[in-house]
Order: C-alpha cells, then sequence, then structure tokens
C-alpha cells in the first residue's frame, strides 16, 4: 500500500512539473526564440526584405495568441 501511494505521490509531482513547464514563461520564451532564429533564417535563404524585421511577425503572433488563449480557456471553462 505505501508503495503504491509513493508511486501516485511520484506520478502527480511529474505531471505537476509537466503543467508548470506547459504555462511556464520560460518555455513561451524558448519557443518565440527558436520560431525567430528559423524564420529569418528562412527569410535569408529566400532572399526576402528586412529578414530581422519580418520575422517578428509570426513571432508576435505567438505571443500574443500565448496571451490570449488562457483567457479565452477560463471563459470556455466557467461556461461548462
Amino acid at each position: 500500500m505505501k508503495k503504491e501511494i509513493s508511486a501516485l505521490k511520484e506520478r502527480n509531482r511529474k505531471v505537476e512539473i509537466d503543467k508548470a513547464w506547459e504555462t511556464s514563461k520560460t518555455r513561451r520564451l524558448v519557443i518565440a526564440l527558436m520560431t525567430y532564429i528559423i524564420i529569418v533564417i528562412f527569410l535569408i535563404l529566400i532572399k526576402a526584405p528586412n529578414p530581422w524585421l519580418n520575422a517578428l511577425v509570426p513571432v508576435a503572433g505567438f505571443i500574443l495568441s500565448t496571451l490570449t488563449l488562457s483567457e479565452l480557456k477560463k471563459l470556455w471553462v466557467s461556461m461548462k
């Protein structure tokens, strides 16, 4: 019984850590930076004008979506 409880506590701890990572600002920042770098490289390869500036557009969209989706989720949950 103690072994099962210990295993459940360990599983719950891992789930809480995963959830914290999914909602963390660090994760958002890492994804935004990776997205920016990949898009800059792509824009340079296709010789698009102002790749450093134009790569900010999708990154800004990602950041805005992460900010607004949490509010929309709260609204959706409250309607259930």
